[in-house]
């Protein structure tokens, strides 16, 4: 006899009530996606942000993102005039590859909105959008060297320490990573050093109102990026979990700093993909020591204290690359696996949307166990789907809440060209 889930009807943003009344009084909200270039899981966490920041005063956006490239971004759209030109100008400032991640029609809406709600606010409760992750290595030695020669303070001589020691590398995080596991020589003292010198800059200040506060956390999040690339580039080269948990270990400690930035009050909306935001531990990812982002969260906040939405569908197409680094795709996205999470809920619903609340799943027989569930990164091979790209998931347990939507369309990229360095990939799903 099939499984019966308990469902709520998803058609307009009217039916998003009770997912708002479920969230409460949750200080971070956490917004997955099952994959990198599906347009419906963009436009629906945009209306949920939208009400979140309206209704609820949610004070920034962080994203699964670098930090200089969305820092941009959060600069421009707290400004009272439009100096970029337009939306999708400004989004080219996301030019390594992925590029449709953040540089696509969705989040030029996003964008837009976001800008326009800020001018009607005063300038210490407009809304940030930032990024939480941890690729941008020389982006970010560059943006500290632009800061500390400004400043013209002790912190420029180990600015310039910590790059000069990454030069001969060419830019390249991947020779790097290569080089100083064959030699015992790297730059590990070198960005600490700098990280210290900025942080005793940043300590000797006192600045006045929430954007210089917010420029000094720039030149400060850019150190700490450089500390935990280069970790992550190192560690790269050992395999298993050790990359993946210096990655997520700062994006959290990223969202922390965020949080500590605007107040004790202040509440937080995260966008990743659902192999961040859901618990790692009722997922296979333990198995080789693996943590994520919405773990850290529930043990760093408590359960009551945050709420996880993850997103799936059935069936449709997505913007992807069949290999890391190639030239993005529009594929086909066939029907879930019989047996899968998604399958179940087609099965049920008959092709039709809908929110599900693991409150309401707990008394499921069929959920209580691992159950597939799809995961596509920006790499995928549709011909390839059933090897590798589902996540054995106790669903109740890894998420508060999951949006489903049966039939989903390709992510609107933004016809921006990459960067010739990417971030080498790491993971099966291109995660």
């Amino acid at each position: 006899m099939p499984t019966t889930l308990p469902t709520h009807p998803l058609t307009s943003t009217a039916d998003l009530d009770p997912l708002l009344e479920a969230i409460g009084d949750a200080r971070i909200v956490l917004l997955g996606e099952a994959s990198h270039g599906t347009s419906e899981y963009y436009t629906w966490r945009t209306a949920i942000s939208k009400r979140l920041i309206q209704e609820k005063g949610f004070r920034f956006i962080a994203v699964e993102g670098d930090w200089p490239d969305c820092f941009e971004v959060n600069a421009a759209i707290k400004q009272d005039t439009v100096s970029y030109g337009t939306p999708a100008k400004l989004l080219q400032t996301f030019n390594r590859w992925p590029t449709w991640m953040w540089g696509n029609w969705e989040i030029a809406a996003l964008v837009e909105w976001m800008h326009q709600h800020n001018r009607q606010q005063p300038q210490e409760q407009r809304v940030g959008f930032y990024g939480l992750d941890v690729y941008s290595l020389w982006e970010s030695l560059q943006e500290i060297l632009h800061y500390v020669e400004k400043q013209g303070d002790g912190a420029v001589q180990a600015a310039h320490k910590a790059f000069q020691c990454f030069e001969p590398f060419g830019n390249d995080p991947q020779e790097y990573a290569q080089a100083v596991a064959y030699v015992s020589q790297d730059c590990e003292d070198e960005v600490t050093d700098m990280l210290q010198a900025l942080r005793q800059q940043v300590a000797s200040h006192h600045p006045q109102g929430l954007p210089e506060r917010e420029q000094q956390f720039n030149a400060e999040q850019n150190a700490l990026v450089a500390v935990n690339a280069e970790r992550y580039y190192r560690a790269m080269i050992q395999g298993g979990s050790a990359s993946w948990n210096v990655r997520d270990q700062h994006m959290m400690e990223t969202l922390m700093r965020l949080l500590d930035l605007h107040g004790p009050d202040s509440k937080a909306i995260i966008w990743e993909h659902n192999t961040h935001i859901g618990d790692a531990r009722y997922t296979d990812m333990p198995r080789d020591g693996s943590v994520n982002v919405g773990q850290l969260a529930r043990e760093a906040y408590g359960r009551d204290q945050m709420f996880a939405v993850g997103f799936g569908s059935y069936q449709g197409t997505v913007v992807a690359g069949k290999k890391w680094g190639a030239t993005p795709e529009k594929m086909t996205v066939p029907e879930a696996a019989r047996g899968s999470w998604e399958h179940m809920l087609h099965e049920q619903l008959g092709g039709q949307n809908a929110l599900l609340f693991s409150e309401e799943l707990h008394g499921v027989a069929a959920l209580r166990k691992p159950i597939g569930h799809r995961a596509i990164g920006v790499v995928y091979r549709p011909e390839f789907e059933r090897f590798g790209n589902y996540v054995p998931s106790i669903v109740p347990e890894r998420y508060d809440a999951f949006l489903f939507i049966d039939q989903t369309q390709a992510l609107h990229a933004l016809p921006t060209r990459p960067d010739e360095h990417t971030p080498p990939d790491m993971y099966p799903w291109g995660e």
